[in-house]
């Protein structure tokens, strides 16, 4: 009996902590939701937290559970994982979101999730036990997504243009301005359907490893993915500014018709996605719709070195999180023995 008690007090804290995953990845990406409707004027800062939160919370009717189904079931091949390879992977990720948000740099929760998973998997059993599959899905989105969303943003912005050219600026002004609350909803709806999917599947992952829920089974417990959503909502609304400001000022500037094609491009992706349950990065795709979006104007209305500082934390975000989840699997096993 003893036993079977700290396994699920063991069990129990790494739910926890996988929960305070969420409600920071919610706080680091909260920025990709509403740095552009912020920064456009559209919404306050406080108005535009409450509506994103709420739209993070809603994507819990909208989505399929694709996404939890891959990082629960598609990386890391069946028995490998146990509870100190959870503990690895999350503390990886975390670690890395705490350097980016300290930094103000708009890097991927998603992608620290996934190097966590690797770096932890590798330290306990090799590469060889790793999904391929499913480990060059995730990489390939990590170019895909920016991509996917630059060329969105600039194809809407181009689109937008010729249908209006004959409209007046404050005309077009006003009418983005109430447009873009329905993009800046949507992208929220997906930033919430995607990302909190990624803790639904670790927490699964988990639940598997340790016997408290079966392998066969086609859905997590239902209290696993309320609290995901609810946690990633709640983070959202706490806010990540340091990285508001990068997203929404320091790219490029915009007004609430970049703000609407860059959101939309941004939601149309991330919808794709998931649909296809591929975790991919908020944070990547947001960027690439506003890059863009102010590349339609001209180059040099994007500032292409804040771009390029944000594109080196991209490529350091799996090895760096993979490390130090690496070395805190040995943690967990010294501390879980």
């Amino acid at each position: 009996m003893g036993s079977v008690q700290t396994a699920f007090w063991v069990v129990a804290l790494l739910v926890l902590l996988a929960v305070a995953f969420d409600f920071m990845n919610g706080f680091h990406d909260a920025a990709n939701s509403i740095a552009t409707v912020v920064s456009t004027g559209v919404l306050k800062p406080h108005q535009a937290i409450v509506f994103a939160s709420f739209f993070n919370v809603v994507a819990i009717a909208v989505f399929q559970l694709n996404v939890a189904s891959t990082i629960g079931k598609g990386i890391v091949l069946p028995g490998v994982v146990d509870h100190h390879v959870v503990f690895g992977a999350l503390i990886g990720a975390m670690f890395w979101n705490i350097v980016t948000w300290w930094y103000g740099i708009p890097s991927s929760s998603s992608h620290a999730l996934i190097g966590g998973i690797v770096g932890a998997v590798i330290a306990k059993a090799g590469a060889g036990s790793l999904v391929a599959a499913g480990v060059l899905k995730t990489v390939l989105f990590i170019f895909l997504s920016p991509l996917l969303g630059f060329l969105l943003g600039s194809l809407l912005m181009v689109l937008v243009a010729n249908i209006c050219r004959h409209t007046s600026p404050l005309r077009v002004d006003n009418l983005f301005r109430r447009l873009q609350l329905v993009s800046a909803g949507l992208y929220s709806l997906g930033h919430g359907g995607n990302d909190a999917q990624k803790t639904i599947g670790i927490i699964w992952m988990l639940l598997i490893a340790t016997g408290y829920a079966n392998a066969g089974d086609k859905m997590p417990p239902s209290w696993v993915i309320w609290c995901c959503y609810l946690a990633i909502g709640l983070g959202t609304m706490f806010g990540g500014w340091r990285i508001v400001k990068t997203m929404g000022q320091r790219i490029t500037k915009l007004k609430p018709v970049g703000g609407f094609c860059a959101e939309a491009g941004g939601a149309i992706t991330l919808f794709l996605a998931t649909a296809l349950g591929v975790p991919v990065s908020t944070t990547h795709t947001i960027t690439g719709a506003i890059v863009g979006v102010g590349s339609v104007r001209r180059a040099s209305a994007v500032r292409w070195g804040v771009a390029g500082n944000i594109v080196w934390a991209w490529i350091f975000t799996i090895p760096a999180s993979a490390f130090v989840a690496g070395v805190f699997y040995w943690v967990g096993v010294l501390i879980f023995a």
